[in-house]
């Protein structure tokens, strides 16, 4: 992927490494996205998925992680986006929330992205309902916009959303 590891909002000016937050990046559909590198907790290629009976479209099924069984998101099922053409293998980015581990299945894992503002610009309100339900916000960086997802919220399949708590992230 052609993400500078570190990047600056298109209007940045001068920060201090205190005003700076870093994120895993990752591709789907074409579109930068990202979680904070904090909730990551490793970076996996395709890994084989036991799919689950009865489960909601977007939980891909469970992954057997060294003994641990994490649920598989397919984050294109999430945000309503067509199956990845030709059945092209997903990336997982393995995250942690409430101490459980699951997986996002991504189409490419791009690098960690350092933004020098605290808080993004909220997500455009021309953003399809479901994508704004799951986005906590938006960074202009020089290569386009950088999609920053609401992890409980993407995490919430229950069809409620739950937004963070103060939408911080």
């Amino acid at each position: 992927m052609s993400v500078a590891a570190v990047a600056k909002p298109a209007n940045a000016g001068t920060h201090s490494l205190i005003d700076c937050q870093q994120f895993v990046s990752f591709l789907i559909n074409g579109e930068l996205m990202g979680v904070p590198v904090g909730v990551v907790q490793e970076v996996l290629t395709a890994q084989q998925i036991a799919e689950t009976p009865l489960a909601r479209p977007e939980v891909a099924g469970l992954l057997n992680l060294r003994g641990q069984i994490v649920t598989a998101v397919n984050l294109r099922r999430r945000l309503g986006l067509p199956e990845q053409p030709g059945n092209l293998p997903s990336m997982n980015v393995v995250v942690r929330h409430h101490g459980e581990s699951f997986s996002l299945l991504v189409d490419e894992v791009g690098d960690v992205i350092t933004v020098n503002d605290l808080r993004p610009e909220p997500p455009p309100r021309t953003l399809d309902q479901r994508w704004r339900a799951v986005v906590v916000g938006v960074y202009r960086l020089e290569q386009g916009l950088f999609v920053i997802l609401d992890l409980p919220a993407v995490l919430s399949l229950d069809g409620s959303p739950q937004r963070s708590m103060d939408n911080r992230i």
